[in-house]
């Protein structure tokens, strides 16, 4: 290019030049550089004015033949419009595999635009969605599928809010998981899945466990009934086998405890209702599991703490939320060595009320702690087993506290204990007296 812009200047200086020695020979030098510099102009707007036609026509063929300065200009121009070409062959290519790729999809697959208007969708949309290639393209997503969380989801577009399940347009018992993300300019990707399958197999589940756990009722309270009748017997026999029967007793508790909480967390995830606006006296609720936590610790010696806002009360079932509590101090009791130290603490602030365990107990490590509130999930199964614990626990806290719209939040450190708390959004505080302070029961 630098080559052509000097070339260039020289030919102009060149003309500039002749125009004057011929002008000078003819006597007339403004006359002669006046007609010097419109022929370079008017070769310069020839020029110019081929380009323009060229581009119109959208630069399709070969440019026009021009050399110098013009000739380098067309020839960039030229290969900035193959270098364009090729990268919408390229995006045409990676458009066509996409849409290759989510039409064999089996998950309903529709990019919105900006106002959630339908711009593309595959078809396992057609099926699940109800969408008409011919009618649908163009419209409102919102306008198609009725559904009053479809609405709120498309608005909120926040990928992190997870999925909405609705029913399918098919009104054939097809439950969909719909997720809404953000892409591109302002674009977002709706995909629907069928979950009926899932849905089926989890209801089935949890029939399953809540049946089994209330047909073994009867027998466990059976053989622990007979287990603590013949070790009260007052007979030779019943007491050379004292031990035998005391493990029979013992594990027989330890079974009806685990069927009671498989019942107790069948009955948390079929009922997905929000908790009645029960006012319950929690100060109350953990002074009296304090109690518990005392027995439970025995001769091992535990410092347990009450740290508790008299006066903060919350809405809900109080069962089930003494429930979740005590799991949370029972487990702290559990764990901490002798003569280690729990504290309790329930407490308001501006984001809430708050529920807090803290033990001075072994800690967690890090990678176990996604998966404590699994079902039967033990950090250390031989510990888990002498503690007495039935490994049910932490997943009755997550459920309870799904009803509240709040997960359970756990921070440990191996070596330097745990903390366990449960928060609660100002929605289900009770009207809370300020003039009563905190105060601390030891």
């Amino acid at each position: 290019m630098g080559k052509a812009w000097s070339s260039e200047a020289w030919r102009l200086i060149v003309a500039v030049v002749i125009g004057c020695i011929a002008g000078q020979l003819l006597g007339a030098i403004a006359w002669t550089l006046l007609f010097t510099i419109s022929f370079y102009l008017g070769i310069q707007l020839y020029h110019l004015r081929a380009m323009v036609l060229w581009l119109s026509a959208g630069g399709r063929g070969e440019p026009p033949d021009a050399r110098g300065l013009w000739g380098e200009v067309f020839h960039q121009l030229y290969r900035v419009q193959q270098r364009h070409l090729k990268r919408q062959r390229k995006l045409g290519q990676v458009v066509n595999r996409f849409q290759e790729a989510t039409s064999a999809m089996p998950d309903a697959t529709v990019v919105l635009g900006a106002h959630n208007e339908i711009q593309w969708f595959n078809e396992a949309a057609r099926g699940l969605l109800g969408l008409h290639p011919a009618k649908d393209r163009g419209q409102r997503i919102d306008n198609l599928v009725r559904h009053p969380g479809f609405a709120a989801l498309l608005n909120g577009g926040d990928p992190s809010s997870g999925s909405l399940l609705m029913p399918a347009d098919s009104n054939d018992g097809t439950t969909l998981s719909v997720r809404v993300i953000p892409y591109g300019n302002e674009q977002r990707l709706l995909i629907a899945r069928d979950v009926s399958h899932q849905l089926r197999l989890e209801q089935m589940r949890r029939d399953f466990v809540a049946n089994v756990s209330h047909e073994l009722r009867t027998p466990l309270t059976v053989v622990s009934g007979c287990a603590e009748t013949m070790m009260d017997a007052d007979d030779p026999c019943i007491r050379e086998w004292g031990r035998p029967l005391r493990l029979v007793q013992q594990q027989a508790n330890r079974m009806q405890q685990i069927v009671e909480d498989l019942l107790l967390l069948s009955r948390l995830e079929t009922d997905r209702s929000a908790p009645p606006r029960d006012p319950v006296v929690v100060p109350a609720m953990l002074a009296a599991i304090r109690e518990d936590a005392e027995l439970l610790s025995g001769e091992r010696n535990h410092q347990i703490r009450l740290e508790c806002d008299p006066a903060l009360r919350i809405y809900g079932v109080e069962k089930q939320l003494h429930s979740a509590f005590s799991n949370l101090v029972s487990n702290a009791v559990r764990y901490t060595p002798a003569n280690g130290s729990i504290t309790m603490r329930w407490y308001l602030d501006v984001r809430g009320a708050h529920f807090e365990v803290t033990d001075t107990g072994p800690g967690i490590a890090e990678e176990h702690i996604p998966r404590l509130t699994e079902r039967f999930y033990r950090v250390d199964v031989g510990r888990s087993r002498e503690s007495g614990g039935t490994g049910l626990g932490l997943a009755i806290v997550k459920h309870v506290l799904t009803r509240y719209g709040t997960p359970l939040r756990i921070q440990s450190q191996v070596g330097k204990g745990s903390t366990f708390a449960c928060d609660f959004g100002k929605e289900w505080i009770v009207s809370h007296d300020s003039s009563m302070t905190a105060r601390e029961a030891s």
